[in-house]
C-alpha cells in the first residue's frame, strides 16, 4: 500500500480506502459542518442522498468550502444550494472516500442509525423488558388494570430511562408486588427478601415509587390519603400490610378488652371501664398473642360511628372496632386475633365502591357477617332517602366492584346509583348497639 497524491492506493493503482486527513480537512471542518449535518439528517430519516439541500444565510467561509469541493462558484443568493449527487461523485472520484458521501459522513461523525429502525428496535426492547409486568397482571386480577395502564408504562420508562436499566427494576417490581398484600412484614425485610437489597424500597428509590403507585391503585382508598408525604407513605405501605414502623399502624377501639392476664388487658380494661375510645398500636398488638373473650364484636368503617357510640352508650356499648377507612395492619391483626379467639365479627361500611373494596379485603383476611351491610339494608337506606325520612346522600361514582358476601348488592347499587355513607344510617346503627347490650 502506498500514498499517491494524498490517496491510499493498492499495487494496481486502485483506491482502497479513504484519505482520512484530506476527508477531515475538506468535510470535517466548521465551514462544512452544516452541509455534513444536513446529510446526516437525511441518512437518519432513511432518505436517499439525491437532489439538493439548501443552507440559509450562508457565511462566506461556507460558500468558499462548497466551491472548493464542487469546483464551481456557488450562487450569490440568500441561500446556498448543494447538489448531493454531485457531492457524492466528488467524494468518490477525489479519493476522499471510495464508498461515497454517506460513508464519508459516518467516517467523520460515526455510525448514523436510521430513526425508524432505532425506534423499532427500542420498542421491541421495551416490550421484552415490560413483559413480566404484563404476565403479572394476567395472573393477578387485582393488579391487571395497573399493570396494563399507560401511566404505569410511562412511569417505569421515566424512572429507568433505558430498557437495559428497566430490566432489573421490572424484575424487582414484579417480585415485590407478588408478595403483596403482606401480613405485617417490615419494609426492610420485604425489600431484602424480594430484591436482595434491604434499602431497595427506601423512599428515594425508583422501585418504591412504582410499588406505591400500585398500592395506591389496588389496596388504597384514595380519598382518605393523609396530606403529609411521610404519613401518606406510611399509610400506603400499611394498607398493603407492610410496616414502616410498629407505632404508625394503629386501630381505634371501644370496649374491646383482652382476656385477663395478658399485657393488652392492662391497656384495654381501664378504657372500657370508662367507655372511652382507645387507640392500639401494632406494637401493642404484636407483643405476644393476645386472647379475647368470645362474643359478638361490631366493626365499622368510620370513626364517626365509634365516637357517637362512645358518647351515647359509653361503657355500656358492646365491643366495637373502627377500621377507619382502609384497614391498617394493626386493624387486621386485631380482627384476626378476635376471630381466632372465637369472636363473631359483624361488619358495616359505606355503600360505595370504595367501601365494598374495603369489605372485600377484610373478608379475605377474617370471617365476618354483614351488619346492615347487604342488599336489603341498602334498599332500606335508599328508600329512606327517597321518602325524605333519611339524610341526603350522594351520587355513586367510580367502577362497580362485586361484593363477595352478597351477590345481589353490586347490581342493586349500580341500578340505584346512590351512595350511602355510614353517617347517613348512624341512628340505625346506634339503635342496634343499644339493643345489643
Amino acid at each position: 500500500m502506498t500514498e499517491v497524491d494524498g490517496e491510499v492506493v493498492g499495487p494496481d493503482g486502485e483506491v482502497v480506502g479513504p484519505d482520512l486527513d484530506r476527508l477531515r480537512r475538506q468535510l470535517g471542518g466548521a465551514d462544512t459542518e452544516r452541509v455534513v449535518q444536513r446529510v446526516r439528517q437525511r441518512m437518519a430519516h432513511g432518505r436517499p442522498l439525491t437532489g439538493t439541500i439548501s443552507l440559509s444565510q450562508p457565511t462566506s467561509a461556507e460558500r468558499l468550502a462548497v466551491q472548493r469541493l464542487l469546483g464551481r462558484p456557488p450562487g450569490r443568493g440568500t441561500s446556498l444550494t448543494v447538489n448531493l449527487d454531485d457531492l457524492d461523485q466528488v467524494v468518490r472520484r477525489s479519493g476522499l472516500h471510495p464508498d461515497g458521501l454517506a460513508a464519508a459522513v459516518e467516517t467523520i461523525l460515526g455510525p448514523v442509525p436510521v430513526n425508524a429502525e432505532v425506534r423499532a428496535a427500542e420498542d421491541t426492547a421495551w416490550r421484552t423488558v415490560l413483559a413480566p409486568l404484563d404476565r403479572l397482571g394476567r395472573r393477578t386480577p387485582d393488579l391487571a388494570d395497573w399493570c396494563g395502564d399507560r401511566g404505569t408504562v410511562a412511569l417505569t420508562r421515566r424512572l429507568s430511562g433505558t430498557p437495559d436499566a428497566a430490566g432489573p427494576l421490572v424484575e424487582h417490581l414484579v417480585a415485590v408486588l407478588a408478595a403483596l398484600p403482606a401480613d405485617g412484614i417490615p419494609l426492610a425485610r420485604l425489600a431484602a427478601h424480594t430484591t436482595g437489597d434491604a434499602h431497595a424500597l427506601d423512599a428515594d428509590r425508583p422501585l418504591a415509587t412504582l410499588v406505591l403507585s400500585a398500592v395506591r391503585a389496588v389496596w388504597w382508598r384514595g380519598d382518605d390519603e393523609p396530606t403529609s408525604p411521610a404519613q401518606r407513605r406510611r399509610a400506603l405501605w400499611d394498607s398493603a400490610g407492610v410496616l414502616v414502623d410498629e407505632l404508625s399502624s394503629t386501630v381505634l377501639t371501644l370496649n374491646v378488652v383482652a382476656s385477663p392476664g395478658s399485657r393488652l388487658y392492662a391497656l384495654t380494661a381501664p378504657a372500657a371501664t370508662t367507655g372511652e375510645p382507645l387507640v392500639l398500636t401494632l406494637r401493642q398488638l404484636g407483643r405476644g398473642q393476645p386472647v379475647f373473650p368470645a362474643g359478638t364484636v361490631h366493626v365499622c368503617e368510620n370513626p364517626t360511628v365509634l365516637a357517637a357510640a362512645a358518647d351515647l352508650l359509653g361503657p355500656a356499648c358492646p365491643p366495637l372496632v373502627c377500621v377507619n377507612g382502609q384497614p391498617s395492619t394493626a386493624a387486621l391483626r386485631l380482627l384476626a386475633g378476635l376471630a381466632a379467639s372465637g369472636a363473631r365479627l359483624r361488619y358495616h361500611g359505606d355503600f360505595d365502591w370504595g367501601g365494598v373494596r374495603i369489605a372485600n379485603l377484610l373478608r379475605s383476611r377474617v370471617t365476618w357477617q354483614p351488619w346492615r351491610y347487604d342488599a336489603a339494608a341498602y334498599r332500606a337506606a335508599v328508600a329512606g332517602v327517597a321518602s325524605g325520612t333519611g339524610a341526603a346522600s350522594g351520587t355513586l361514582t367510580g367502577r362497580p366492584v362485586d361484593a363477595n358476601w352478597d351477590a345481589e348488592l353490586t347490581a342493586l347499587m349500580s341500578r340505584h346509583g346512590t351512595r350511602v355513607e355510614e353517617e347517613l344510617v348512624l341512628d340505625t346503627l346506634l339503635a342496634d348497639l343499644s339493643g345489643a347490650r
